[in-house]
C-alpha cells in the first residue's frame, strides 16, 4: 500500500478552493491502494496532519482543527520521508512514500512547494518546478506561447512600480490596445483580481485593484462574441490524453470567482469547487474548432513540459470562429475530474493515473545522473584557496 501524502491549503487567495479540491480527491482515492495522509498548510504557513483533515466541516473552526491534528514538518530522515512533530518532544508520526499536491495559487502551485519537495527528494505528482512556475505566471506563459506560435489575444504587461512611477506612460501603452480590455494579476488564478475595463476611468480602477494582489499586471484585449471553453490534458511529454471540451457559462462579462466556486452552493449551502460552475459538457463546437483546440492544447502541454492533469482555457470568437489560448492551470480546481467522467474515466481512476505518472517519472529521474561520487575538494589546499578571502576581509575593514 502506498503511503500517500495529500498536500493542500497554503498562503494563497485560493486557500479555501484548495481545501475543497483536496477533500474531494481524498474521498475518491482507493483506500485499498493508498494510505491517505492529509497534510494541510495553514494561511500562516504551518503544516498539520491528522484524520480530521479529511472532513470538510473540520475547517469551519481552525482552533478545533489544531486541537485534533499534529503540527509537523516534512523532511528526509536517512532515506525516509517523514512527518515529524515540532517542539521539545519531537517524534515521527507518519512516513510518506509519495506526495499528491492539490494546491491552487501563489506560494504552493507556482513551483515554490514543488521546489521544496524536489530539494528533499520526495516523489510527487503533477508538474515539476519550471512548468508549475510558468503555468502560474501569465507573462512567462504568454511569452512561451508566443514563441511557439500559439494564437493569443493582443496584450501588454507591466510592473506595479512602473505604474506607480508614471501611470500615464503605462496607460498610454495599454491604450494601444482596443477597449474593452481585461486586467489581470499575472500570478493569480480563480479569477481573483480580474476586471473588465471599457474606458480609461474603469481601466485605472481595474489596475489599482489588480495591484493589490500582484506586482506584475497583464492587460488583454477582449474577445468579441465570446465563448469560453476548457479542456483537460493528462500525461507527460511522451504520453498525452485529452478530455472532452466544456463550455463554461456565465451571466457576467467574464467568468468570476463566484461562477467557478459558489455556483450551486447558493442553493445547497456547500460548494463542490469547479464542479459547481455552470457548464455545457460537451461544448457545442464544429469538428474543425474542436480539432484546433485539441491540437493547441497538446502543443501547449508539451511546450511547458507539464505533467499529471492540467486544464487549458480557451477563448473563441464565435462569429469569426477564431480560437485563442488563454491560460494553462497546472493544478486545476477539482483536478478537472468532471471533464474526464464523460470519457468513461471515473475520478478514482483519474487519481490512479496521476499517481502512476508520478511513480514512472520518479523512476526515470533517479536513473539520470544528478551528481558525481568524486569529491573535487578532496586534497584541496585550503590555505592557498583562502588567500583571496583574506583579501576581501581586509577590503571590508577599510
Amino acid at each position: 500500500m502506498i503511503k500517500l501524502g495529500v498536500i493542500f491549503g497554503g498562503e494563497s487567495v485560493e486557500h479555501e478552493v484548495s481545501i475543497i479540491s483536496a477533500v474531494q480527491a481524498m474521498n475518491k482515492l482507493d483506500t485499498e491502494k493508498y494510505e491517505i495522509i492529509p497534510i494541510y498548510i495553514t494561511k500562516d504557513k504551518e503544516w498539520y496532519t491528522g484524520e480530521a483533515l479529511k472532513d470538510i466541516e473540520t475547517y469551519q473552526d481552525l482552533d478545533l482543527l489544531k486541537r485534533y491534528t499534529k503540527n509537523v514538518v516534512l523532511y528526509c530522515n536517512k532515506g525516509r520521508f517523514v512527518l515529524q512533530t515540532k517542539g521539545w518532544f519531537k517524534r515521527i508520526v507518519k512516513d510518506v512514500d509519495l506526495i499528491l499536491p492539490v494546491v491552487h495559487g501563489t506560494n504552493v502551485e507556482d513551483g515554490v512547494l514543488q521546489g521544496y519537495l524536489r530539494s528533499i527528494g520526495v516523489p510527487f505528482a503533477g508538474s515539476d518546478v519550471a512548468a508549475s512556475a510558468v503555468s502560474q505566471d501569465k507573462v512567462f506563459q504568454k511569452h512561451i506561447f508566443a514563441n511557439s506560435g500559439l494564437p493569443m489575444t493582443d496584450f501588454v504587461w507591466f510592473f506595479d512600480s512602473e505604474y506607480n512611477d508614471d501611470p500615464n506612460e503605462v496607460i498610454t501603452k495599454i491604450e494601444k490596445l482596443k477597449y474593452p480590455v481585461i486586467v489581470k494579476p499575472a500570478s493569480l488564478g480563480s479569477s481573483v483580481g480580474i476586471s473588465k475595463a471599457n474606458n480609461q476611468e474603469e481601466l485605472i480602477k481595474a489596475i489599482e485593484d489588480a495591484i493589490n494582489y500582484d506586482n506584475k499586471i497583464v492587460v488583454e484585449e477582449v474577445v468579441n462574441n465570446l465563448k469560453e471553453v476548457n479542456i483537460s490534458v493528462l500525461g507527460n511529454y511522451d504520453n498525452i490524453k485529452l478530455s472532452v471540451i466544456e463550455e463554461v457559462m456565465t451571466d457576467n462579462d467574464l467568468l468570476t470567482y463566484e461562477d467557478k466556486y459558489v455556483g450551486s452552493s447558493k442553493k445547497t449551502g456547500s460548494s463542490k469547487g469547479m464542479a459547481s460552475a455552470s457548464r455545457k459538457i460537451p461544448a457545442q463546437l464544429d469538428e474543425k474548432l474542436e480539432k484546433e483546440i485539441k491540437t493547441i492544447a497538446t502543443k501547449a502541454f508539451r511546450e511547458l513540459n507539464s505533467q499529471g492533469v492540467v486544464r487549458i482555457d480557451f477563448l473563441i470568437d464565435a462569429k469569426k470562429k477564431k480560437v485563442y489560448i488563454n491560460e494553462i492551470n497546472s493544478c486545476p480546481g477539482s483536478l478537472s475530474f468532471y471533464l474526464w467522467e464523460p470519457t468513461g474515466k471515473a475520478y478514482s481512476e483519474l487519481l490512479d493515473d496521476i499517481i502512476n505518472l508520478a511513480i514512472k517519472d520518479y523512476k526515470k529521474r533517479i536513473a539520470k545522473t544528478h551528481s558525481f561520487d568524486t569529491n573535487i575538494l578532496k586534497g584541496f589546499n585550503g590555505t592557498k584557496g583562502l588567500k583571496g578571502l583574506k583579501g576581501l576581509k581586509g577590503a571590508k575593514q577599510k
